[in-house]
């Protein structure tokens, strides 16, 4: 993985002075709230409900197991115990000080940890494939490129203060595993004709209040012109992007309102000034950040270990977790594995000291001492022999990070809600809870199959509400918490936005209102068909009337 060169290392130890400074004055009385505010949100620090919350960077989600220790006890020791991974890698802290902030990022400086661009409007932090260098289906590793884009934004003196916020996801396999449709700029790695490695280029995704997804606006861009290209498309965002109205302020907007093709003459425009010129990428360059993410010293192994195949034999809760938590790897007898971050007890992503603890003994033991972190806020061990995966899954059941759900309902995604957040309308972790513990029985999990819940406070669309095939969304009405149902989202390279059903729901009717759709989709279903598809295949209506069982209700949902 990337080790910090000695620029590096400068310009985050200077960001932590300047912002300790800032701090100072700011307790001091000597800045404003609306001074110290985008100083303190580029520092990845918001004032939530209940206590400040610090943003920690993971980029684009790879970690070590060093870094990995120091996140557990910055969180046991500045925090309640327990840190929350989000949908785009993160790590947030919902109980910090305020005054405790600067000291924590000093801290976690020493690892190659910061908070930089994690809030703001600015670049923010680029995601990618938790799968990246390890699919079999990979094109190219995106890791190599979301590190140079990366060192490109940071402190990008143009871009600190743009309209609004700005993500940047990169997929470097045949099947999108990063969300970039749903992203202000998505990159699809890709080949050209002639096998040179290159981008697809997607501007103009996003979710919250209007969800859009991108639009190409360049099919194949050569990777000597990924900064160049990116500056001016940022750039025309910069320059007419709205900044009268926050909620229209996103570059999504922008394109909506232009139109894909004037809005790409404009980019293409401003490229023209830029192409070839101070940021034009070398192979020299390239090389030298590639060659931080040089495969591990693997093993030569059997495609299959006997001992792994044995224990699947005899073990029956052992393959249940591998059917679901073990994924295939490029390297004849490795694996990826997923630490599950998903079970009624605990919101989902959230991790305690001593688990992520766990998780890096795990790491340093059987993976190389690297651990990923998936948009579906699980964690990830992504070079593990296949000898080795019986004693890991003891080892992860021991810890509680082996519950053998990925992919089915208890593995949902949810934001922190109204519990934390200040921006949400209605609570999301009871709701994902009462859920979880509606469907905790395994096998009918496993008869359900594959299905993808999210939820989110608020229409933000921090838990990715819009892209689940079933989509829980917290609304307000009248100071009270309901929540509005959207069916047949769906994310990858058939990325689609989900479609309201109809009213409102109370918090205690959405388990009774899920299972009610689960049951519609068994009674439909046709054999090894999943809940989209069968969705696809039939259409909203036999789901809309589960939803909304009597005649009285079924009326008002056709009256609006």
């Amino acid at each position: 993985m990337y080790r910090y060169d000695d620029y590096d290392h400068a310009i985050v130890q200077a960001r932590v002075a300047q912002f300790r400074g800032q701090t100072e004055r700011y307790l001091a009385g000597k800045l404003s709230d609306d001074e110290f505010r985008p100083l303190r949100l580029q520092n990845g620090l918001y004032i939530q409900r209940h206590a400040p919350m610090l943003r920690l960077a993971v980029s684009y989600g790879l970690i070590s197991a060093r870094q990995l220790r120091r996140f557990a006890d910055v969180a046991r020791r500045y925090d309640r115990g327990f840190g929350h991974f989000t949908t785009r890698h993160n790590l947030q802290l919902n109980w910090v000080r305020l005054e405790d902030a600067p000291e924590i990022l000093a801290e976690l400086a020493e690892e190659e940890l910061h908070a930089i661009q994690t809030s703001g409007n600015c670049i923010r932090n680029v995601t990618t494939d938790h799968f990246a260098g390890v699919a079999a289906d990979e094109i190219g590793d995106p890791r190599p490129w979301a590190e140079i884009l990366r060192q490109w934004s940071t402190f990008h003196p143009e871009f600190a203060y743009l309209p609004r916020k700005f993500k940047v996801a990169i997929s470097g396999a045949a099947e999108d595993r990063a969300a970039i449709q749903v992203h202000d700029l998505g990159l699809q790695i890709v080949r050209n004709d002639a096998g040179e490695i290159g981008f697809k280029v997607y501007a103009g995704g996003g979710l919250g209040r209007t969800p859009l997804l991108g639009q190409v606006v360049r099919e194949f861009l050569s990777w000597q012109q990924l900064l160049n290209y990116t500056e001016a498309l940022v750039r025309v965002f910069n320059r007419h992007g709205r900044r009268d109205n926050a909620y229209k302020a996103r570059i999504k907007i922008l394109v909506k309102a232009l139109g894909g093709e004037e809005f790409t003459r404009q980019v293409e425009e401003e490229w023209s000034r830029l192409k070839d010129g101070p940021a034009t990428l070398t192979a020299a360059e390239v090389d030298r950040v590639t060659a931080q993410f040089a495969a591990p010293n693997y093993e030569t192994l059997a495609a299959d270990d006997l001992c792994h195949l044995s224990h699947l034999r005899e073990d029956k809760a052992f393959a249940r977790w591998v059917e679901r938590n073990v994924h295939a790897h490029k390297v004849a007898g490795y694996a990826a594995v997923t630490l599950s971050l998903k079970k009624p007890s605990a919101a989902p992503g959230d991790a305690t000291s001593e688990q992520m603890e766990a998780a890096a003994d795990l790491a340093e033991r059987y993976s190389f001492g690297e651990i990923r972190v998936s948009h579906e806020q699980n964690l990830i061990l992504a070079d593990v022999p296949q000898r080795e995966l019986y004693t890991v899954w003891h080892r992860a059941k021991a810890a509680g990070l082996a519950a053998p759900t990925v992919g089915l309902i208890q593995d949902l995604i949810a934001c922190p809600g109204g519990d934390f957040c200040g921006l949400a309308n209605a609570r999301s972790l009871p709701v994902a809870a009462a859920i979880q513990e509606r469907f905790e029985d395994l096998d009918y999990q496993h008869d359900i199959g594959e299905l993808e819940l999210n939820i989110s406070g608020c229409m933000n669309s921090c838990g990715h509400h819009h892209l689940g095939a079933i989509g829980i969304l917290g609304v307000d009405k009248n100071g009270e918490e309901w929540y509005q149902v959207t069916l047949g989202g769906r994310q990858g390279n058939d990325a689609r936005i989900g479609e309201v059903i109809g009213r409102a729901f109370a918090a205690a009717e959405v388990p009774d209102v899920v299972e009610r759709l689960i049951g519609a989709y068994l009674a439909h279903r046709h054999a090894d068909e999943r809940f989209i598809d069968t969705f696809d295949r039939i259409g909203a209506e036999p789901f809309r009337i589960a939803a909304y069982p009597t005649p009285l209700e079924q009326r008002r949902v056709a009256n609006g």
